[in-house]
């Protein structure tokens, strides 16, 4: 149940169309569902406008299939299910109908949603060898209700590729700098932007960059004002983060 729903119940209740012993029915209903292996929390969307997110990576074909229809069964329409392997999905697949994205290892259950949010949500890379972790920041945008823009591969080896995209840079609403080696895009972007800037550090990189640490430490010692940065390789926590910010219209509205 959304936030919607519980506001057409409640005006329900005001207008007389529905008693309070109803109301406190459907609304009591247990809010996560015991399965054994999973507690799947189905007033997530209530509470903070997003429904549950299923983290595949660790589950089995069975688990993902039975929180997945666990989900459904309570009405929720678009289920995202990240670091999802191609083995998993196609096991998945036999029971649930499923559209799996390889490169950002996402599968996703339902139709994609129109975009409502208040913006652009660009995602930018420092190089090709990042596009798993911006595909899985892109899709999980998507699915959350933005608008995405892609800029790929306009790392600071070639600043040119990235002042030639200036105009997509200062129309964002929010901006995820995805890099790895050095992590400099991060600090780049924010010196050009007007808008939040999330940092994504990969893992990719030679030996010094210890699988990411060397970019996040670039990226949290930023000299440039309103970048923040989420945990290495974490593109859905950068994309979840960016689609509250573009959603961040009146608190009263």
């Amino acid at each position: 149940m959304n936030k919607q729903e519980t506001l057409h119940i409640l005006k329900r209740i005001q207008s007389g169309d529905m008693s309070p012993e109803d109301a406190l029915l459907k609304l009591s209903t247990e809010p996560f569902e015991g399965l054994g292996y999973a507690k799947p929390d189905h007033h997530r969307h209530l509470r903070q406008g997003i429904p549950e997110v299923i983290y595949g990576e660790g589950k089995t074909a069975e688990q993902i299939s039975g929180i997945s229809a666990a989900m459904l069964g309570r009405g929720q329409k678009l289920i995202l299910i990240t670091r999802l392997s191609a083995e998993t999905a196609k096991e998945v697949g036999k029971t649930i109908t499923l559209t799996y994205h390889p490169t950002a290892r996402i599968g996703i259950v339902g139709e994609m949603p129109q975009p409502d949010g208040i913006g652009k949500i660009i995602i930018a890379t420092g190089g090709t060898s990042d596009m798993p972790v911006a595909e899985e920041a892109a899709l999980t945008a998507e699915a959350l209700g933005n608008s995405v823009v892609r800029l790929y591969d306009v790392g600071v080896a070639g600043l040119h590729r990235l002042l030639s995209k200036i105009g997509d840079i200062m129309d964002a609403q929010v901006i995820i700098a995805i890099a790895g080696m050095e992590g400099a895009l991060a600090s780049v972007v924010g010196g050009l932007a007007d808008c939040p800037v999330i940092g994504v550090p990969t893992s990719v990189g030679y030996g010094a960059s210890f699988n990411g640490l060397s970019a996040l430490l670039t990226m949290l010692n930023s000299c440039a004002s309103g970048v923040s940065v989420v945990n290495i390789d974490n593109g859905f926590g950068a994309a979840y983060l960016a689609s509250m910010i573009n959603h961040q219209r009146g608190r009263d509205k």
